[in-house]
């Protein structure tokens, strides 16, 4: 009878952040993961040091350098404890955006296909360098994108 040993259990919040990638115990669904978690652990401390900066200073309040360093540490684990806990969901769909398959990626176009070769291959009556100059002069009366109007479907 044989018998595989027990891989242990890796827990990759325990991983730190430059060695995650090249880490050959996690999965690569389990390095996206905690790297959209982490994503979202920094945007939400960036959030919450933020809201903290409306707050009224009082005279009361201890304003020194240690302070400072509580207060960013509190915001640090209280960023971390809302990432890791899940409710917050950015995480998730950082996760579902890396997490595509790589065949749905769109190809590159095709020098052959490109639109300068098709504009050559239909006006043959012309020389190359004159069709391309025709076609880069036609492109040159294009409007920018923020001044085009789309049709609307009737």
């Amino acid at each position: 009878m044989n018998i595989q040993p027990l891989k242990p259990h890796i827990d990759a919040t325990e991983i730190a952040p430059e060695r995650l990638a090249g880490n050959t115990a996690l999965t690569e669904k389990q390095k996206i993961a905690e790297a959209s978690r982490r994503f979202e652990a920094i945007l939400l401390k960036q959030i919450l040091d933020s809201s903290q900066k409306t707050v009224i200073k009082s005279k009361y309040a201890d304003d020194s350098t240690a302070s400072g360093i509580y207060h960013d540490m509190i915001t640090t684990q209280l960023a971390d404890s809302i990432s890791k806990s899940g409710t917050f969901g950015l995480a998730k769909t950082f996760e579902q955006q890396l997490d595509r398959p790589t065949a749905a990626t769109p190809k590159l176009i095709d020098p052959k296909d490109s639109t300068l070769h098709h504009l050559a291959s239909r006006q043959p009556q012309l020389s190359h360098k004159k069709t391309i100059s025709a076609a880069h002069s036609a492109v040159q009366h294009l409007k920018p994108l923020h001044e085009r109007t789309i049709a609307k479907p009737h």
